[in-house]
């Protein structure tokens, strides 16, 4: 019998940023996020629909993905129905992006943020 979950939804992810006016303007210029509202410590931004982004201010060094087999892994994976023109966007801002790629009619590709954390955009 499995048990009916009591949790409704995810709410937010934060992630932690090293200059938190620089990954606001950067979230919400280059990828169309809405600021929500701002404090010294974090900021909560959000897009059309899922959860909010909650970006916080953290030591230099804090990365909100993970590495398997010494390989940096996303941790954060973003919709967009028009894939290639996000791309064609982030390079023309200076973002590091990497390749598109597709498997099996899946198109995705990985870029950084300002503060090195390592996301996704697929189709």
């Amino acid at each position: 019998m499995q048990l009916q979950s009591l949790i409704e939804e995810i709410h937010y992810f934060r992630i932690p940023v090293s200059e938190l006016e620089d990954s606001v303007r950067w979230y919400t210029e280059c990828l169309g996020f809405k600021l929500r509202r701002m404090t010294e410590e974090l900021a909560v931004v959000e897009l059309n629909a899922g959860p909010l982004l909650i970006l916080v201010k953290a030591d230099s060094d804090s990365r909100g993905h993970f590495t398997r087999n010494g390989e940096f892994e996303f941790a954060v994976g973003f919709t967009s129905p028009n894939i290639q023109r996000l791309r064609e966007s982030l390079i023309e801002s200076g973002v590091e992006v990497d390749d598109m790629k597709e498997e099996d009619g899946h198109f995705f590709f990985h870029f950084f943020d300002p503060s090195g954390n390592k996301l996704q955009a697929h189709w």
